[in-house]
């Protein structure tokens, strides 16, 4: 008991503090609701009277302009000076801001004048002419202008002791593009504030007009006073003049006794609601205390039912105060068997359980054991062994004494396994890969060799057939003419295998995808060196075969060999094209079959000579391509063809786009289709670079 009542003051001390700080928070919660309600009003207050002090200006500018449009008006037609003064006087009888409208000829010769009705001549004490170098100055800048000009306000005496400021508007009158006289109007500023200006903006404020520097040149209503007043100012720009309008409002902040008193009240409520709350919180804690004991009791046991992980609780003395049912079954001994049972331990290795003994007794004598975990390996009751992995922590009670160690165990035998199928899955799956690899490598090279062993073949049929024919006694009239036929053959056959050699070394560096060798070519190069086998495939489908050479296209940077076989394979599907529209054709007569022509077109790939790229075409007049096709035209193994393997397109477009160049197709009216590509001149500094070409982009 006598160590119960310090901690019951301290927790009553601690409370007491809380509800300190609590009113603390309040009261500054409410202190500063209150400053910033008063900011929000005088700022909106602020904001208001700027809207209006803008609107003020905006209806100042109005009204001159009406005016103006009245003075045009008076003018609009020819008059005499009897017939102007009438409905100038009118005009001066409903708008009183206007003192003194006057006509003037182009010198500036008065030619008559009307006064306000509402006052004396403004001009009894002051002359007019005495101002003539003023008026002479605005009516000066009005015709440069070529429109109305202000004056500088200045003030006007009058007869009762009194004056006013008053501002000349000068509007020069024009006649078919000739000035035939001003008009010269006096407004009063303070009447231009009292009749222009909208009665809802005025009222409750202080409108006036003063100069840059704030000297106040007319003023209506009563201005603000006190601190708490709010000031608007909007520039009214005129041409010639510049004022200010300044707005007052007399309207203050809220006072601050009516907002506090509220706040108060406010806040005991909110106290009061408080307490209330806390009072019934700590009936429903002390309740809900107990059943949580429960609960969490029960929470715990199910816990450690349910883990999977085993649980191992041991004392300073290296003793198992507790364990798991899946630690228990992890190692097939009974709960009540291994507690307080010291080291050894019966689930140890008897091999290796001197190494254990040793091992834990050196980490029970520190005060801290690594968190990282370490391997073991543990045995079951029936003496099988398994790999585990042990982390530890120091158990610590409810005042902060450490009583013990716990441990985590978990057996990984079957992440062991696991790890070891991963490992030969990885393997398996790699000579796969290898596999898939050769499998490329063997389908690049019976499509590419496909077309130079035909030629071959072709070659020493022909020259078999000759022999034949020579065997049989059929000579030919000039035996000169076939020894050359032979050899011209045999050289074909040569050229053909050295071919073949070329391509068998281009695609085993394709498939490595190694560096390759890139040489300036001209393009007629390309194009004559697959020229014999174009021709050859020509004749046996019935194919015409035209060049279109530009002989000014400079050598283009390419690896030769691949080059040519993206030139013969796009002929070679040109030629197929077109033997099908001969095959749909063959009914026909004769004479009535038309052509059947294959274009090999090379020329600049812009329209200029200084391009940097040389365009290859190849031009078919087969039936085209139908959307359908065109959506997989360049996809992997797609074709239309029973003997094709759909990797023509494809690998053709690899090779150009290694190159830097592009490959596509367009459509020919009426029947045809020209696929084309690019490659770069060899004088630029590496293929690839441009990579803005017009082709890239369509």
């Amino acid at each position: 008991m006598s160590l119960k009542f310090p901690r019951l003051a301290r927790w009553a001390s601690q409370r007491i503090s809380l509800w300190l700080v609590l009113l603390a928070l309040l009261v500054a919660l409410l202190g500063l609701l209150i400053w910033l309600a008063g900011r929000y009003e005088a700022s909106v207050l602020q904001s208001r009277l700027e809207d209006n002090a803008a609107q003020a200006v905006t209806d100042i500018r109005s009204g001159l302009n009406r005016n103006l449009q009245a003075f045009q008006a008076l003018h609009a037609r020819e008059r005499g000076l009897d017939a102007w003064q009438a409905p100038a006087g009118q005009l001066l009888h409903e708008h009183s801001e206007i003192l003194r409208l006057e006509w003037r000829n182009e010198t500036l010769g008065m030619l008559g004048f009307v006064e306000t009705p509402f006052r004396k001549p403004v001009f009894e004490k002051l002359d007019r002419p005495s101002l003539q170098a003023d008026v002479s100055l605005t009516c000066t800048s009005a015709r440069r202008l070529s429109g109305p000009a202000y004056s500088l306000s200045y003030f006007l005496p009058q007869s009762d002791g009194l004056g006013m400021e008053v501002i000349d508007m000068c509007l020069p009158l024009m006649e078919s593009g000739r000035l035939t006289g001003y008009v010269v109007a006096t407004y009063s500023l303070q009447n231009l504030l009292a009749e222009v200006v909208s009665k809802p903006l005025s009222q409750g404020v202080g409108l006036s007009l003063t100069e840059a520097d704030g000297t106040r040149l007319a003023m209506y209503g009563v201005p603000a006073r006190g601190s708490r007043a709010f000031v608007a100012r909007q520039l009214l720009d005129l041409p010639g003049s510049t004022m200010v309008v300044r707005m007052e409002s007399r309207r203050g902040t809220p006072a601050l006794f009516p907002n506090v008193l509220t706040a108060l009240v406010t806040a005991m409520s909110l106290v009061l609601l408080v307490v209330l709350f806390l009072l019934g919180r700590d009936m429903r804690r002390r309740l809900q205390v107990e059943h949580d004991l429960g609960e969490a009791l029960a929470f715990r046991k199910a816990m450690e039912n349910s883990l999977l992980t085993g649980l191992r609780a041991r004392d300073l003395q290296g003793r198992i105060t507790y364990v798991n049912p899946a630690f228990c079954k992890m190692v097939g001994v009974d709960a009540q068997e291994l507690l307080n049972q010291s080291m050894p331990s019966p689930y140890w290795p008897p091999e290796l359980a001197n190494a254990y003994q040793r091992r834990q007794e050196m980490r029970l004598a520190g005060n801290q054991l690594p968190r990282e975990g370490h391997e073991s390996v543990f045995m079951r009751k029936d003496g099988t062994r398994f790999p585990v992995l042990i982390m530890e922590a120091p158990l610590i009670n409810a005042v902060g004494k450490h009583t013990g160690w716990m441990s985590t165990i978990l057996d990984v035998s079957e992440q062991r396994r696991t790890e070891e199928l991963s490992r030969a899955s990885q393997d398996r799956l790699q000579a796969s890969a290898r596999l898939a690899m050769v499998g490329e490598m063997a389908s690049l090279l019976s499509h590419e060799l496909n077309q130079p062993l035909a030629a071959i073949s072709s070659y020493a049929t022909g020259s078999l057939n000759l022999l034949q024919d020579e065997a049989r006694g059929d000579r030919a009239p000039d035996s000169v003419a076939l020894f050359d036929d032979l050899q011209l053959a045999m050289g074909r056959i040569a050229e053909q295998a050295e071919r073949a050699g070329r391509v068998i070394k281009s695609v085993h560096d394709f498939v490595r995808r190694s560096e390759r060798v890139r040489e300036a070519v001209p393009p007629r190069a390309l194009l004559d060196a697959i020229m014999p086998l174009v021709s050859l495939q020509a004749r046996k489908l019935g194919v015409q075969v035209a060049t279109v050479v530009d002989d000014t296209c400079p050598p283009v940077l390419c690896d030769r060999t691949m080059v040519e076989q993206v030139l013969l394979n796009l002929a070679r599907n040109g030629m197929q094209a077109m033997r099908g529209c001969n095959d749909a054709q063959t009914a026909a007569p004769a004479s009535l079959q038309p052509d059947k022509v294959l274009t090999l077109r090379i020329r600049p790939a812009a329209s200029n000579a200084q391009s940097q790229w040389v365009e290859f075409a190849v031009i078919d007049q087969g039936e085209g391509i139908s959307g359908e096709v065109a959506r997989q035209l360049f996809t992997p193994f797609f074709t239309t063809r029973k003997e094709g393997m759909g990797l023509g397109l494809s690998l053709c477009r690899t090779v150009i786009e290694q190159h830097g160049g592009f490959l596509g197709y367009e459509s020919v009216q009426p029947q045809g289709t020209i696929f084309s590509f690019t490659l770069p001149v060899a004088a630029m500094p590496g293929a690839g670079e441009d990579a803005h070409h017009p082709l890239e982009e369509s």
